[in-house]
């Protein structure tokens, strides 16, 4: 039994959405520590923080079992699941679900998930979440980190006290894309439905009649597109005075993307007091200059290392090849891996994407694209085709290298190698997934030679074979006039690659 499942059912106080359980109405909360929002932040309007409620952020209570692991377990647990930790006051690792000290409601819709065990990511951050401190999580794609702060979120708003017409959100999730803003929302959904939390999901591209409709019946957590989300508070239709529970995912994606002046116009308009979780793939110097100026002592979580690196569950194969040959590899590829199962070809251009389709449907592949030039509801029949296994191939631009979260893709084929070794990683992460093995296919190019020495050593850090080609043009040797996928000596038409 949680301490949490005993709410005030005093509905003028604290919410009371279920007649058996909830959370207890919390004390007020100390005086808030003030973060240093950043001089260079641009123009915002100012905010009357006067009459603001106090809210209470930490609900963490350690149970027997992790109370009981000694520093030396604790520090072998880390060390097994490749966790770093940075702070002061860092809480242990949970091993179970049960020890994380969530409130059964919450526990209760992680069983129907069929969840076995928390990711490292989960196992760590969930403590440094629910304590109510800021929180730095480095976590590569496909960790589970969505639920690392969604649950704790869900934990959040289930103790503030409940919206008054005219209030905006509780909890505020930014993330760079409608895609990932999509899927972020669909599992808040899943996981607040107990608790009758009401979510929307904020983005461009679309009518703007349905979301106002939602942000003017009032909603506890809203997952948004930085550009469209200003637009809503620019046209009164929401605001951020309710928030007390920021997540930036996906921060170093935000920045490439250039939403840097639009994440420093929205973040001053929130409380100061607020709990910010700030989650990253990598960690380049922009995105922790960001983090410096938006968090408050922080806690700090590493998944593996802050270097670049490749999910060691995705076997890689890098073919040199000419570039007017790849259309020809490409068909080739498919004939000897196609057995019904998804396979996501990434390209560079819309263009290109399209007209790759194009001829792959020409051919007889059953070939869908998806890219940023195609209307929403194209792109949700797109991904709704793909994930039901009706068009097993889907071609994307770098639109979907982090927004999408598709279960099951079992290959990967980077058939233009991507601008920066990170959208490689991006890419290739989207096979392997939740602790199934993966495949990932590069062509590679003479115009991609200047990635060559970077791109061996993601291959040797994941333990993959470097063939003499590559190797020979991370040196600086032009690249062989043709290549194949190799492996134990064989190329790509003789068999199987991987056999």
């Amino acid at each position: 039994m949680s301490r949490y499942d005993s709410r005030s059912s005093d509905p003028t106080s604290y919410r009371d959405r279920r007649s058996d359980s909830g959370l207890a109405a919390p004390s007020p909360s100390p005086s808030p520590s003030i973060k240093n929002e950043g001089a260079s932040a641009s123009p915002a309007r100012k905010i009357n923080l006067d009459g603001l409620p106090h809210f209470e952020k930490n609900f963490y209570s350690e149970s027997p079992s992790v109370r009981a692991m000694t520093e030396a377990e604790v520090t072998e647990y880390r060390l097994r699941r490749e966790i770093t930790v940075e702070g002061k006051d860092v809480p242990k690792p949970v091993k179970s679900f049960s020890d994380a000290a969530f409130p059964d409601y919450v526990l209760e819709e992680v069983k129907k998930a069929g969840f076995v065990e928390p990711t490292p990511i989960q196992s760590q951050g969930w403590p440094m979440a629910l304590k109510g401190r800021d929180l730095i999580g480095i976590a590569e794609t496909g960790s589970g980190k969505t639920l690392a702060y969604l649950l704790p979120a869900i934990v959040h708003v289930n103790a503030q006290p409940i919206l008054d017409p005219g209030d905006g959100p509780i909890v505020l999730v930014l993330a760079p894309t409608r895609e990932l803003a999509v899927q972020i929302q669909q599992e808040a959904t899943k996981f607040g439905a107990s608790s009758r939390i009401k979510s929307t999901c904020i983005y461009g591209g679309v009518p703007k009649g349905p979301q106002v409709r939602d942000l003017q019946k009032g909603v506890e957590i809203i997952i948004a597109t930085p550009g469209r989300l200003i637009d809503m508070l620019e046209s009164n239709h929401t605001n951020l005075r309710r928030v007390t529970y920021l997540v930036l995912d996906e921060a170093d994606r935000m920045l490439d993307m250039g939403f840097d002046p639009q994440i420093r116009k929205i973040v001053p308009q929130i409380r100061p007091d607020r709990q910010t979780l700030y989650w990253s793939a990598t960690w380049p110097k922009e995105v922790e200059q960001l983090a410096r100026q938006f968090l408050y002592n922080p806690y700090k979580v590493i998944i593996g290392s802050e270097d670049l690196k490749a999910n060691h569950a995705i076997k890689q194969y890098v073919d040199i090849v000419p570039e007017k040959q790849k259309y020809d590899k490409l068909v080739k590829l498919l004939e000897d891996i196609m057995d019904g199962s998804r396979i996501l070809i990434f390209m560079d251009t819309k263009k290109g994407c399209d007209q790759i389709t194009r001829q792959l449907r020409m051919d007889g592949w059953p070939a869908l694209s998806i890219h940023g030039d195609k209307s929403q509801a194209e792109r949700d029949w797109v991904l709704s085709e793909f994930k039901s296994g009706k068009s097993p191939i889907m071609t994307a631009t770098d639109v979907a290298a982090r927004g999408l979260d598709v279960k099951d893709v079992k290959y990967v084929i980077n058939y233009d190698f991507p601008g920066s070794l990170e959208d490689y990683v991006h890419r290739i992460g989207k096979t392997g997934r939740a602790g199934a093995k993966g495949t990932a296919y590069t062509f590679f190019t003479a115009a991609n030679a200047r990635f060559a020495k970077e791109l061996i050593s993601i291959l040797e850090e994941a333990g993959q074979r470097v063939s003499s080609e590559l190797a020979a043009m991370g040196r600086g040797a032009p690249p062989p006039p043709s290549g194949g996928f190799r492996d134990r000596g064989k190329s790509f038409g003789s068999g199987r690659p991987w056999s």
